[in-house]
């Protein structure tokens, strides 16, 4: 049975789903590959709407793809594909990291989003918006680590958005 955690601004306690957190990013990757096939599978939507949503689709992809990789640049040695940060890690507070906490995360997540638009899928799209709860809860799960290692955390957190600037 997983490990599981509780911290008083949590509802429930979030499984570890492995010591560092690996069966999130199996999870994820699971997520990618719905999101990936069902834009290039169908079912798409047609008429008047579409090149609206070609357009919004390409601007969310693009700027999704920019807020994700400006994140992985901000981290620098820091970056880890799992959850539990690196033993030699420090915490990032600057660049992308100062707009939100998990700046990787809501540019997959506006990415996806703009995936399904531009291929015209409603699964494609519901399945980015899956995407962005399961984000939030991952996010929340690496929280958890986070403030365990970093006594600034709390601080952080309060005046940082969790995964996308300005909204959220």
């Amino acid at each position: 049975m997983p490990h599981l955690r509780y911290r008083a601004d949590m509802q429930r306690p979030l499984p570890d789903l492995g010591p560092r957190g690996e069966g999130y990013v199996a999870i994820q990757f699971v997520l990618f590959a719905v999101i990936a096939l069902a834009g290039l599978l169908g079912p798409a939507w047609g008429g008047a709407l579409r090149p609206v949503t070609d357009v919004a689709g390409a601007a969310l992809i693009a700027a999704g793809g920019l807020l994700a990789l400006r994140g992985v640049l901000d981290l620098g040695d820091s970056l880890t594909v799992v959850p539990r940060p690196r033993d030699r890690a420090r915490l990032v507070e600057r660049g992308s990291y100062a707009l939100v906490r998990h700046p990787i995360y809501g540019g997959l997540v506006v990415a996806a989003v703009g995936w399904g638009l531009a291929t015209a899928s409603p699964v494609a799209v519901l399945a980015g918006v899956v995407l962005g709860a399961f984000f939030d809860l991952k996010s929340r799960r690496e929280e958890g680590w986070l403030e365990e290692r970093y006594a600034g955390y709390a601080t952080y957190r309060a005046r940082t958005r969790r995964l996308i600037p300005w909204l959220y």
